[in-house]
C-alpha cells in the first residue's frame, strides 16, 4: 500500500512600490502577473502590500512604515501603535516568502529580508527559479544556469556579510593566494563556470544549426514560429496545428524547450511549426541573452504567428512587450499574423462577437479564434498555407507508365489540381516551387 505524500502547501505575500510615471492599469496588471509568477512556483500569495513612492527607497526598496506593515503580517504580530490599521493573518497562513515586483539591489533585498523576517525574492529570481525548474534539453539547462550564477555573483558581498567574519577570509590553500576572500573564490568558481557553460552552448548551438539545416534542406524553408506572450495559449495552438501532444499547462514558462511539428494534415510545401518560450514583461536581461539561442526558431522562420490572449484585458500591453523582445533578438522584420486567441473566454456569444468585432477593426488582417475550436484552426491553418503557396508555380508534369513507381513523390512534394492518361502515361497539372518540378522531371527523365 502506497502512501501519497503531499507537498506543504508554501504561502507568500507580495509587494510593490508604484511610481509616478506607472499607471494603475499597468501597475495592477504587473502585479497579477507576479501573482502569476508565484502560483506557477508553488506559492499561495494570501496578501498584496502597494506603495506610492516618487522613487524605491535605497536601503531597502519599501518605505520604513510599509516594511513595518509587512513585519507585522508576516509575524502575527498586531504591534503596539494603531493596531486597527495592520492586517493579521490567518494562522494557518504561514508566510515564507517576501515577493518584490521589481528587481531590488543585493543590499536592498538583504536589509529588508532582515526587517520583515522572511525570505525575500524579487521578480527576477522568481522567474529565474521559474525557468531553472522547468528547463529539460542541454542547452536550456545551461542558458539558465549562467543566467543564475550571473545574477547571483553580485549577491556573493551581502551573503559573506550574513555570514560574518569568519566567513570572509580564507588561507592560500587552493586559492589564488595568501588573503583570497570566500566572495573573491567564489566570484572566481562563478566565472569559471559561466565560461564553460558558454563554451557548451557554442557547441550545442553549432549541432543544432546542423541539424536544422538538414531538416530545412530536407523540408525546404516553409516553417512557423508561434510566439507571443507566456499563457496566451501557445501549446494548445501547436497541439492543435500539428495534432501532437505536447505540454499544455495553465502556468506561465509551463514551455521552456523548443518543440518542433509538422502542420497536419501535411501540405504543399510541407510545413514545420515551432513553438517557442514566452515573453513576459521586465524579462530579466540576462534571460533575454541566454534564452536568444531558444527563440532562434523565431529568427529562422518564414512566418511568425503571434499569439495574443483576446481575454486579457491588458493584451495592448502584452502585444508591445512581444515586439520589444522580438526586436531585440533581430526578428521584428519576419512577416506575420496577429492570432488573437482564446475568444472563447470573452464571455456569452454576444460579449464575444462584439469583441471579435473590435479587434478586427483594429487589427485588419489578424485572426480572431479559439484554439480549442476546429473550425477555427482549419481557418487559421488554411491562412498559413496560403502564406507558402503565394510563390508556387503551376506545371505540367508527365509522367510514363514505365515510372508510376514515382507517382508518389508527385503527390507528396505537390499540389495536385487535376491529372489524366492517355497510351503514353499520365499527365499531372500540379501546383508547387519551381525546384521541386525540375528535381521531378529529372527524376522522370533517368527512370524512363
Amino acid at each position: 500500500m502506497s502512501i501519497e505524500i503531499k507537498e506543504k502547501p508554501k504561502f507568500a505575500v507580495a509587494a510593490a512600490v508604484q511610481l509616478p510615471n506607472v499607471s494603475d492599469i499597468e501597475f495592477e496588471s504587473s502585479l497579477a502577473e507576479l501573482r502569476e509568477l508565484a502560483k506557477t512556483l508553488g506559492y499561495t500569495v494570501v496578501n498584496t502590500f502597494v506603495q506610492k513612492r516618487a522613487s524605491f527607497d535605497t536601503t531597502a526598496y519599501l518605505g520604513v512604515g510599509k516594511r513595518e506593515e509587512i513585519r507585522c503580517y508576516v509575524n502575527n504580530d498586531s504591534g503596539s501603535d494603531e493596531p486597527e490599521e495592520i492586517a493579521i493573518r490567518p494562522d494557518d497562513h504561514d508566510i515564507s516568502a517576501l515577493l518584490v515586483d521589481h528587481e531590488i539591489s543585493p543590499s536592498q533585498a538583504r536589509n529588508l529580508e532582515n526587517e520583515v523576517g522572511c525570505e525575500v525574492m524579487d521578480r527576477t529570481m522568481v522567474i529565474l527559479e521559474i525557468f531553472h525548474r522547468n528547463a529539460r534539453s542541454r542547452a536550456a539547462r545551461a542558458q539558465v544556469e549562467i543566467a543564475r550564477l550571473g545574477y547571483m555573483a553580485p549577491r556573493l558581498r551581502e551573503a559573506a556579510k550574513l555570514a560574518g567574519p569568519q566567513g570572509r577570509q580564507r588561507s592560500g590553500t587552493g586559492g589564488r593566494g595568501a588573503g583570497e576572500s570566500h566572495t573573491e573564490l567564489d566570484r572566481r568558481k562563478i566565472r569559471d563556470r559561466i565560461a564553460e557553460l558558454q563554451q557548451e552552448i557554442v557547441a550545442l548551438e553549432a549541432e543544432r544549426k546542423i541539424q536544422r539545416a538538414r531538416r530545412q534542406e530536407r523540408q525546404g524553408l516553409a516553417s512557423v514560429a508561434l510566439v507571443g506572450y507566456t499563457n496566451a495559449g501557445k501549446s494548445t495552438l501547436m497541439r492543435a496545428l500539428t495534432g501532437s501532444e505536447v505540454l499544455v499547462a495553465n502556468k506561465l514558462f509551463a514551455t521552456l524547450d523548443t518543440t518542433v511539428r509538422a502542420l497536419y494534415p501535411e501540405s504543399v510545401p510541407r510545413v514545420l511549426v515551432s513553438d517557442t518560450v514566452g515573453f513576459i514583461k521586465n524579462l530579466p536581461h540576462g534571460l533575454v541573452a541566454s534564452f536568444k539561442s531558444t527563440l532562434d526558431e523565431a529568427l529562422d522562420a518564414s512566418l511568425l504567428l503571434h499569439v495574443i490572449d483576446a481575454s486579457d484585458p491588458g493584451f495592448e500591453r502584452q502585444l508591445a512587450v512581444t515586439q520589444h523582445v522580438l526586436e531585440e533578438i533581430g526578428a521584428h522584420d519576419v512577416p506575420r499574423i496577429r492570432v488573437f486567441n482564446k475568444i472563447d473566454h470573452v464571455g456569452d456569444a454576444m460579449a464575444q462577437a462584439e469583441c471579435e468585432t473590435t479587434l478586427r477593426a483594429r487589427y485588419p488582417d489578424c485572426v480572431v479564434m479559439s484554439a480549442r475550436r476546429a473550425d477555427d484552426v482549419a481557418r487559421l491553418r488554411q491562412k498559413i498555407v496560403e502564406f507558402f503557396q503565394q510563390n508556387l508555380v503551376e506545371a505540367e508534369l508527365f509522367l510514363p507508365w514505365s515510372a508510376q513507381q514515382l507517382r508518389g513523390a508527385i503527390y507528396t512534394n505537390c499540389q495536385v489540381l487535376a491529372e489524366h492518361s492517355d497510351n503514353e502515361g499520365t499527365f499531372f497539372r500540379v501546383r508547387s516551387e519551381s525546384a521541386t518540378i525540375e528535381s521531378l522531371r529529372e527524376q522522370f527523365s533517368r527512370a524512363s
